[in-house]
């Protein structure tokens, strides 16, 4: 058995396929199919929750990456000792339900679109959100430091520990500790209200311009290095994301984010504005 095709990454939210393995999870039924329109949790970097939807009818109680090497048994989640896209792995999307169907069944895939919208405008928006912060940070750096693709020190890659997506939302945490500091950024005095104000303004200009959305994919494996770009007003963005996303900024109607400080911890939350 290869390694799950997926075709999430175009943007469908329906699929027919066959289930070639099934797999137990605890008391539940983990199915496998040779084509998927499902984005599972990723047990690598797991900040945009599964989708939802049905199987041959069944609810679709959860979404898990899977994974096996040679004939091995397979692994899920947390219990994959492999990071995502490891060579000699194959890399499989399971589909968890309650009630088991048999391998060889021809089965309907269906996810929920209005759930998959919302992760999808949570998504975009974080990343954004994420560029926006580099911009108005990018002040607060002594040291030469990686940039991003529009140029800015990449604070986001360098201080964050966890990112959460969710309907239209998102949660990022960073931590301004002493590893920060050694690569030259200052927190002293940052006052995480005006930095809000600076990269609520950036992502107004933003969705206002509609900028186009896409992802690349170079490939139709669950773990294809896919990339996300925007072509913003001040040049063409891009990050590399395994998750689903808007295509342009004006689906988004509105993006603000909300930063507190606290412990040398700084917490971005984004969403839509009250």
């Amino acid at each position: 058995m290869s390694s799950t095709l997926v075709t999430f990454p175009r943007g469908l939210t329906s699929g027919r396929a066959t289930i070639v393995e099934t797999v137990p999870v605890g008391a539940r039924h983990g199915l496998v199919v040779s084509e998927t329109p499902f984005h599972p949790l990723d047990h690598t970097w797991p900040d945009q929750p599964a989708d939802r939807g049905t199987i041959g009818g069944l609810p679709v109680v959860e979404c898990l990456t899977g994974a096996r090497q040679d004939t091995g048994a397979i692994l899920l989640g947390d219990d994959i000792p492999a990071r995502r896209g490891a060579e000699d792995w194959q890399w499989l999307v399971v589909h968890v339900t309650e009630t088991p169907l048999p391998v060889g069944a021809e089965v309907d895939l269906e996810v929920d679109p209005a759930y998959r919208a919302a992760l999808s405008a949570g998504h975009t928006a974080c990343h954004l959100a994420a560029l926006a912060l580099n911009a108005a940070l990018a002040g607060r750096w002594r040291k030469e430091a990686r940039a991003d693709s529009l140029g800015n020190p990449d604070f986001d890659q360098a201080a964050i520990t966890s990112s959460r997506i969710g309907p239209y939302t998102s949660l990022d945490v960073y931590r301004l500790g002493k590893s920060l500091r050694r690569k030259g950024f200052s927190a002293d005095d940052l006052d995480p209200g005006e930095i809000a104000r600076e990269v609520n303004e950036r992502l107004a200009a933003w969705v206002a311009a509609d900028a186009p959305v896409r992802v690349e994919v170079p490939g139709p494996g669950l773990t294809a290095r896919r990339t996300w770009h925007c072509a913003l007003p001040e040049g063409e963005a891009s990050i590399p994301c395994g998750g689903t996303h808007v295509t342009g900024t004006a689906e988004l109607a509105g993006v603000e984010v909300a930063l507190t400080l606290e412990d040398a911890t700084l917490t971005m939350h984004t969403g839509r504005p009250a």
